[in-house]
């Protein structure tokens, strides 16, 4: 019989344990080719020049498929990294090794999405297989269809909270050989970063994964996970699910050993309750594809915004009159990181305060977030900004009240020198514009 061959596009789903997508090619042919195209530049701004990805960014990326390569070759097998698009390198790996099959785990981005469907449009006689290794559920189980996703997180909780949750799956045990030399293999370039805060990979997902729940941190996380600074105040496992490095199901299954062994509480059901807030926009974003982009969002009317160049690089920086957001600025500046109130701080400062056009603020995020998930990232500012799913519209944060809620000692703000910044805003104001003639 002939030899089949099949090719495995790694996206978010950097991990051998609960990848589906895989374990069924490891199943189905005879050869394979396991491949990851590398971003090094923003992949989702369309309206800003391409950035290249922030130094954090670029390391624990490189650490993820650093221990992937390792991962894959105690099976037999190597990754082949290309910083070509897929549409690019596919072409030519099925022109070269007569594919008959293609893997992938479905992404939540629209161009990812785009990329993929021209790929099955221009090879009609290849099989192209998809599988939801990104989110808790299925396709098949969600009680609506993609396109008639509920309008509010609300809405869709109550719909999604009482479909089983799958055990993650294992890892295969052995993988098909590639027919491509394993001399292909090429480190991702990227910036030395001093002391990393996340070190990239599954074997350190796993490892953080089981550190948090051998703890009693989970039992008191309603209670802390507003806090701005520190590693235990909440789970941070979403550097790793950004890249897929842990499945959302791996944590599920995780806290229920937990609740069963330590007992449940709201705190307990809090990280379950956060994980469907991330599942609700892995669905946001296959719904409304390129609309997570535009500047309206998913609404009809596009805000009343303009772009101040001189306070939009303020804002970057953190030199703005706000000591709070220039000292989460200057913490994403300085490790790639920022806590979830931090994250909701800037961006209410960023769209009301500022008067900003919510995009450029998303697209920064994206350049710098070590955890940077697509539908995540997008999603959120379209819900700060008020396009998005939010049926209360704007959210605007005091700034002032918020630093005597979360940092009433200014403890977080002295150590990123958050009072550090220019007297004024703006340089030049409206009476300074020279006059048409």
């Amino acid at each position: 019989m002939p030899h089949t061959t099949g090719l495995f596009l790694f996206n978010t789903d950097l991990r051998l344990h609960d990848n589906e997508a895989l374990i069924a090619a490891a199943a189905q042919v005879d050869q394979l080719i396991c491949i990851y195209c590398a971003q090094t530049t923003q992949a989702s701004s369309t309206l800003l020049a391409p950035s290249p990805l922030s130094p954090h960014r670029q390391l624990f990326l490189a650490q993820a498929l650093s221990n992937l390569q390792a991962s894959l070759k105690n099976l037999g097998q190597h990754l082949l990294i290309s910083t070509q698009t897929p549409l690019e390198i596919i072409s030519q790996l099925i022109t070269v090794h007569n594919i008959d099959h293609i893997y992938s785990s479905a992404h939540p981005g629209y161009y990812e999405q785009k990329s993929w469907q021209t790929l099955a449009q221009r090879y009609p006689f290849i099989n192209f297989h998809c599988f939801d290794t990104n989110t808790l559920f299925q396709t098949a189980q969600l009680p609506f269809s993609i396109k008639q996703i509920p309008q509010s997180f609300s809405k869709f909780r109550k719909q999604v909270e009482p479909l089983t949750i799958n055990p993650p799956l294992a890892a295969p045990k052995q993988l098909p050989p590639s027919p491509v030399s394993g001399s292909t293999w090429k480190n991702l370039p990227y910036s030395l970063v001093q002391t990393p805060l996340f070190e990239g990979g599954e074997e350190q997902a796993l490892a953080h994964l089981e550190g948090y729940f051998s703890t009693r941190l989970a039992s008191n996380y309603k209670l802390t996970r507003n806090g701005l600074d520190g590693m235990d105040y909440s789970t941070k496992f979403s550097p790793w699910l950004a890249n897929g490095n842990l499945s959302a199901r791996q944590v599920i299954g995780h806290l229920k050993r937990y609740e069963q062994e330590k007992g449940a509480n709201d705190s307990t059901y809090w990280i379950y309750f956060e994980l469907l807030w991330r599942e609700y926009y892995q669905w946001f974003g296959h719904c409304y594809g390129k609309k997570l982009f535009n500047v309206s969002g998913i609404k009809t009317v596009k805000p009343k915004t303009s772009f101040y160049a001189e306070r939009f690089q303020k804002w970057c920086s953190g030199n703005t009159p706000y000591p709070i957001v220039n000292a989460c600025m200057k913490q994403l500046n300085s490790t790639g990181y920022m806590s979830n109130r931090g994250r909701q701080l800037v961006a209410s400062c960023f769209v009301h305060e500022l008067g900003l056009d919510w995009r450029y603020g998303a697209a920064y995020m994206e350049q710098h977030l070590v955890d940077y998930d697509v539908a995540s990232n997008w999603g959120n500012w379209q819900y700060l900004a008020g396009v998005g799913a939010d049926p209360r519209g704007h959210r605007r944060f005091d700034l002032n009240k918020q630093t005597l809620t979360y940092d009433p000692n200014e403890v977080f703000i002295k150590r990123f020198a958050g009072h550090e910044f220019d007297s004024q805003l703006d340089s030049v104001d409206a009476a300074d514009w020279p006059i048409s003639r």
